[in-house]
């Protein structure tokens, strides 16, 4: 039960930033880690960042590393995903995601173009 919601995607240039914002509802929202991941059409599912239910724990892929940071309001129940320095191999339909019992959002696309 519950619901994810992604927002924030769009095009945008090399170098460029976009700020995703994942809303969730119908479950105790800080008792779950929150992922981000991505996926392009074809290829596998290649995980972006996670965060603890505290905030306190970040793990991120090492493609996204020291580019990308995620983090969480829990009083607006939302994780967010900053993602600065984009890459054209940045572009992917993101989506945010908890495991038990999982839970899964409809995604936002990022286009990363010139």
């Amino acid at each position: 039960q519950g619901q994810f919601v992604e927002s924030g995607g769009g095009l945008v240039q090399p170098g460029g930033s976009l700020r995703l914002s994942c809303a969730g509802s119908g479950f105790t929202f800080s008792r779950f880690a929150i992922t981000w991941y991505r996926q392009v059409p074809g290829k596998e599912r290649d995980l972006v960042a996670t965060i603890s239910g505290t905030g306190s724990t970040t793990t991120y892929g090492d493609s996204v590393k020291g580019r990308f940071t995620i983090s969480r309001d829990n009083a607006k129940n939302t994780v967010y995903l900053q993602m600065n320095s984009l890459k054209p191999e940045d572009t992917a339909v993101y989506y945010c995601a908890k495991l038990f019992p999982p839970l899964r959002g409809q995604g936002t696309q990022v286009t990363v173009s010139s």
